[in-house]
C-alpha cells in the first residue's frame, strides 16, 4: 500500500480529471490512486489491463520521487537522426533562397537539402525561422518627427481640459463591390463562401473623427476626397461639438489637410487646432484602427448592389458603434517607441 500526501492525492486527481493529460500520465495517476487504497499490484494489473512489470516500476518510482517520479526521465526516446551538416544547411540557407525565388517552401528546402520536409519544419520550429512570414514597417524621415511624435502622444496621454480631441482622417476607395453570385452562409461543418468575382457599382470616401476619450465617431460620406469635401466635413465637426470646447485635430500629412483654403478656414475658427502626425507614421493615429475595424466587419466581406446600399451599412455600423462607443486607448511610452525606431534604424543602416 503506498501512502499519499493530501497535495499528491489533488494533483493525481487533476490529471485524472484534466482533458489535457496524456494517456500515460492518465494510467500512471490511476495506478498510484489504486495502489494508494491497498489494491495489491497484481489485482491493479488486472483492473487497468496492464502489465505486472509496469505496475510494479510506477509504484517504486513514485515511492523514491514522489509525483516527479512519474514523469519520464530525461534523454528518453528517438536519438536525432539528421548528420548535423544536414541541419546546418537547413538554418543557414533559410536566408539565401535561389533565383528567382524570394524565400523557401518546406518542400522545396527537404529537396534541396536532401531531408524530409517534416525535418525542415522541426529545425525550423527549433530555431524560431519563419520565411513564410513577412512584416511591414515604415520608419519616418521626417526631420521634425520628435516634435511632431510628442506633440501627438501629448495629447493621448494627458489630454487638455475643455477640449476635444478628435483623430481624423479620410478612408477613400470604400467600393460597393457586389458579388456575381450568392454564397453559402457559415454553418456547421463548413466555411462560408463568396465568389472571387464581383461587380462594380462604385467608390466612397468616409470622412471620420474619432472622438479619443470617448470612442465616438463622427462620420460623412463624400464620392471625392479633395479639400473641398474635407471643409465640408471640418463644418460638420464645428456644427456637431460643443461651441465652448477648444477642437484638437489629430490628421496625417495629407495636401488636402493642409490647402490653403484650409488653413484660412482654422484661422477663422480659433477653436481648432492642428496637430500632424509624422511623415510615415499613420500609425500615430488611432482612427486608422476603427477604420481596420470598419474594413473586417462590414466593407471587405459585404456584397452591395450599390453605393446607396454600401452607404447605408457603413452609417447603421457607426450608429451601433455610437450607441455603446468603444475608445481606443494609447498605452505605449513614448520613450519605448523612440528606442525601437532607433534600433530599426541602426538595424536597416547595418543592411544598406
Amino acid at each position: 500500500m503506498l501512502e499519499l500526501s493530501a497535495g499528491e492525492a489533488a494533483e493525481l486527481q487533476r490529471r485524472l480529471r484534466a482533458p489535457t493529460t496524456s494517456k500515460r500520465d492518465h494510467a500512471r495517476a490511476e495506478i498510484i490512486l489504486l495502489r494508494a487504497q491497498g489494491m495489491k499490484e497484481t489485482d491493479v494489473a488486472a483492473r487497468l489491463g496492464i502489465s505486472l512489470p509496469s505496475v510494479s516500476k510506477w509504484s517504486r518510482r513514485f515511492e523514491r520521487s514522489g509525483v516527479e517520479g512519474l514523469s519520464d526521465r530525461a534523454g528518453r526516446g528517438r536519438k536525432a537522426s539528421l548528420p548535423a551538416e544536414k541541419v546546418r544547411q537547413v538554418i543557414t540557407k533559410v536566408t539565401q533562397p535561389p533565383a528567382p525565388r524570394t524565400r523557401w517552401s518546406v518542400r522545396s528546402m527537404a529537396a534541396t537539402v536532401g531531408v524530409s520536409p517534416r525535418s525542415v519544419h522541426r529545425i525550423w520550429q527549433q530555431n524560431d525561422l519563419k520565411p513564410h512570414l513577412t512584416r511591414t514597417f515604415k520608419i519616418s524621415h521626417d526631420p521634425a518627427f520628435e516634435q511632431k511624435f510628442w506633440d501627438v502622444i501629448g495629447l493621448y496621454l494627458n489630454p487638455p481640459d475643455e477640449a476635444l480631441v478628435l483623430c481624423c482622417d479620410e478612408k477613400s476607395q470604400c467600393q460597393a463591390l457586389e458579388r456575381t453570385q450568392p454564397g453559402l452562409p457559415l454553418g456547421i461543418g463548413h466555411i462560408r463562401t463568396q465568389t472571387h468575382d464581383y461587380r462594380r457599382h462604385g467608390a466612397i470616401t468616409l470622412f471620420a473623427a474619432l472622438n479619443y476619450l470617448e470612442g465616438k465617431i463622427l462620420g460623412r460620406t463624400e464620392l471625392r476626397h479633395t479639400h473641398v469635401e474635407w471643409l465640408r466635413f471640418l463644418r460638420q465637426i464645428d456644427r456637431e461639438t460643443p461651441k465652448a470646447l477648444q477642437v484638437h485635430l489629430i490628421l496625417d500629412n495629407y495636401c488636402t489637410h493642409k490647402h490653403q483654403r484650409v488653413r484660412e478656414w482654422i484661422g477663422q475658427h480659433k477653436r481648432f487646432h492642428l496637430h500632424f502626425t509624422p511623415a510615415g507614421s499613420s500609425w500615430m493615429n488611432l482612427v486608422e484602427r476603427f477604420f481596420g475595424d470598419l474594413t473586417r466587419e462590414v466593407v471587405r466581406e459585404g456584397s452591395f448592389s450599390s453605393v446607396r446600399e454600401l452607404v447605408r451599412s457603413i452609417m447603421d455600423y457607426l450608429a451601433e458603434r455610437n450607441g455603446d462607443p468603444r475608445p481606443y486607448r494609447w498605452r505605449a511610452k513614448g520613450e519605448d517607441i523612440l528606442a525601437r525606431l532607433e534600433r530599426a534604424r541602426k538595424a536597416q543602416s547595418d543592411v544598406i
